[in-house]
């Protein structure tokens, strides 16, 4: 049995990340257009090894989900890429085989005992664990539990052209929860679910992506799905990633989370970031920085 990470435990709640793999693939600018050298060598003495590589010449990242126990229940943020599906145009996630049911069942969970499923959006490496193949065919991984995702990230994969990488991902990783009837929906404005958990709007990203938050007692969580990808994104948060659909609504999104938690309790607990995933905001002058936890 492969061990989990260290939880953190903020008032009555425990937050373990359930990892599916780490990769320094991509080049700083490819992920970050934006990416000054410059910026790099003078970060380089945090971010060397964890999260930049020692040439400096590529970003670490990480894909994974968070698993929060609360109140004698279970909930799963995301579930990152999946297994057994076929990305083609994209060879990071391309037939992955991770043993990411094997490190939640280290943390004493089965998939059976996931409550809720909570989505940030629908991208390929925040949904791929909603099912896995079984008989030739797609199921729900969590047959017990409601999937709560933003309708406005659902309605744009129904939109999607027949042949897209979208509606292929919908295919074999929404569909089957839908035709399951598990789904549960957010309107655009946000909302708050089933144990306190409330979405919170940050489009840019994607045009329904939401942060959603936990109130632990008293101590924040925020669980900022794309909001950022990399920790240099706080110090620079003018800095968009690649894959960010609406530049300058990302921006905005992101500067106004940054802004609300800088200098607060609130921990945030990030889709890609490295290292420990999670960490807290402070004030640097006119802007902002990052520390792990």
């Amino acid at each position: 049995m492969l061990s989990p990470s260290t939880p953190h435990i903020l008032g009555d709640v425990r937050i373990t990340r359930i990892e599916e793999f780490a990769s320094d693939a991509f080049a700083p600018e490819r992920l970050l257009p934006d990416w000054d050298p410059a910026v790099g060598r003078r970060h380089a003495r945090w971010m060397v090894p964890g999260s930049l590589n020692e040439a400096q010449d590529r970003v670490v990242i990480s894909v994974h989900a968070w698993l929060v126990e609360t109140g004698g229940r279970r909930f799963l943020v995301d579930t990152g890429a999946g297994a057994d599906k076929e990305r083609p145009g994209k060879p990071l996630f391309h037939r992955r085989s991770d043993p990411f049911l094997q490190r939640l069942r280290g943390t004493g969970a089965e998939p059976e005992d996931i409550d809720m499923v909570l989505l940030t959006h629908l991208h390929t490496d925040h949904v791929g664990w909603n099912t896995r193949l079984t008989d030739g065919g797609w199921i729900p991984t969590f047959p017990n539990a409601r999937y709560v995702m933003p309708r406005v990230e659902l309605e744009a994969m129904v939109a999607a052209a027949p042949d897209s990488d979208r509606a292929a991902l919908f295919r074999d990783s929404v569909e089957p929860v839908l035709a399951a009837g598990q789904a549960e929906f957010v309107a655009p404005e946000g909302a708050e679910v089933a144990g306190g958990f409330r979405f919170q709007p940050t489009p840019g990203h994607s045009a329904g992506h939401m942060c959603i938050a936990l109130d632990c007692c008293g101590t924040g969580a925020l669980f900022t799905g794309d909001l950022m990808h990399h920790p240099i994104q706080v110090h620079h948060p003018d800095w968009n990633s690649v894959f960010c659909e609406n530049p300058d609504e990302a921006r905005r999104s992101r500067l106004a989370v940054l802004n609300a938690v800088a200098d607060t309790d609130t921990t945030l607990f990030t889709a890609h970031f490295p290292e420990s995933s999670a960490g807290r905001v402070t004030s640097d002058g006119d802007g902002f920085a990052w520390r792990f936890r």
